[in-house]
């Protein structure tokens, strides 16, 4: 008997881990912007596309990491 109740909390949960990064990522660009010689932006902005490439994140989401960073940078250069 397969019942739907829903949304499945694990993938609300991985969508939300993503999204969180996305944002995290959008604001270290947006400092860099005003500031490329912001070490602790370029610091978090490394990280952050060190997560997006990483094992964890692929078994999170099916976006394609290098898609994600493109169109990120694309919305704080616009």
């Amino acid at each position: 008997m397969n019942k739907n109740y829903g949304p499945d909390p694990y993938q609300n949960l991985a969508n939300a881990i993503v999204a969180q990064a996305a944002q995290d990522y959008l604001s270290a660009l947006k400092k860099l912007k005003k500031n490329p010689r912001n070490r602790m932006a370029m610091d978090e902005a490394m990280q952050l596309e060190h997560f997006f490439h990483s094992g964890w994140y692929g078994v999170l989401t099916n976006v394609d990491p290098d898609y994600l960073i493109r169109k990120l940078r694309e919305k704080v250069a616009a």
